[in-house]
């Protein structure tokens, strides 16, 4: 019969798929909570999810987990308390009297092989050609932050717009592009979660177009003088959850290969912190004519909750 793992093995797996060294230096990752030395401790269910915020913890209880990994940390800058009163005390509380250890893959889980990037680009459903930014101590060239796509055939990037916003999980901010949309993409630079410090890179790679997350006014607007490139602006959440799918993949077909009787799920609780999004209209304004432009009621699906397809 299959045999619940100790919790320090299945911790054991998850840094054997993202050592802990290969965190960049600022980082907070590994195991925040759960008593790793008991090894009466087991497990029997993993929640993954991409933000430990208090519904997540909520439902790692409440699904029956012993232990939550999350892609983003939750003390990422330290802390001198978890008194309850605290949100991220009141997480830390919620998870141990639930009997559910945490743990953190972050920037160890963005270069890895396969990494957050690699599960945003089968999401949309990419040829991954290399990393972006390669990791030099991987003699492979397979490591390294973002990635250097191709697509299967050509693409207005209109098409890739609509494709993209099809693909990944709903969000209020939904995708933002900057481009002719009649352009033509053939290739794509991805990077999950913040990626406008690559832009360099981006323009070193020659692609046509770059899909991530969180890009500032200036920093687009520098890269868009500097070349034709085409951007696409995604939720962090959206180009991050994918990786969670692919996780669990990973640690079932460790599960499979040990033996263990351990069940994966993905959270599908959207954390973004957007709650929704009113496109501009046309209205009187400083910047449109009162005599040319009058005030338009959304409709109701201007207003996307969202979820995870």
């Amino acid at each position: 019969m299959p045999a619940q793992p100790a919790l320090f093995e299945v911790i054991a797996a998850l840094d054997a798929l993202w050592p802990r060294e290969r965190a960049e230096q600022w980082d907070a990752v590994g195991t925040v909570c759960g008593d790793v030395t008991d090894p009466e401790a087991r497990v029997s269910r993993v929640l993954f999810a991409v933000d430990p915020v208090q519904e997540i913890a909520d439902e790692a209880v409440n699904t029956g987990a012993q232990l939550l990994v999350t892609h983003h940390p939750l003390y990422l800058r330290g802390t001198t308390t978890v008194a309850a009163d605290t949100f991220k005390g009141r997480v830390v509380h919620t998870l141990i009297r639930g009997g559910v250890a945490l743990h953190v893959a972050h920037t160890n889980a963005d270069t890895a092989d396969p990494g957050v990037s690699d599960a945003l680009a089968s999401a949309l459903g990419l040829r991954v050609l290399r990393p972006l930014v390669p990791d030099p101590t991987d003699p492979e060239g397979r490591r390294g932050l973002g990635r250097i796509c191709a697509l299967d055939r050509p693409l207005a990037l209109g098409d890739l717009l609509e494709a993209a916003a099809a693909a990944l999980p709903v969000t209020a901010q939904g995708i933002r592009v900057a481009g002719d949309p009649t352009a033509t993409v053939r290739t794509l630079a991805v990077c999950g979660g913040s990626g406008d410090s690559l832009f360099a890179d981006v323009r070193a790679a020659g692609v046509d177009a770059y899909l991530t997350a969180d890009l500032r006014h200036h920093p687009a607007s520098e890269a868009r003088e500097h070349s034709p490139l085409a951007l696409l602006d995604a939720a962090h959440f959206a180009t991050e959850w994918p990786w969670c799918e692919q996780a669990a993949a990973q640690l079932d077909a460790i599960a499979e290969r040990e033996g263990w009787d351990l069940r994966t799920q993905v959270s599908r609780t959207v954390t973004d912190p957007w709650t929704a999004h009113a496109p501009s209209l046309p209205q009187s304004s400083p910047l449109t004519s009162p005599d040319t432009a009058g005030p338009t009621a959304p409709t109701a699906h201007d207003l996307t909750p969202g979820a995870p397809n």
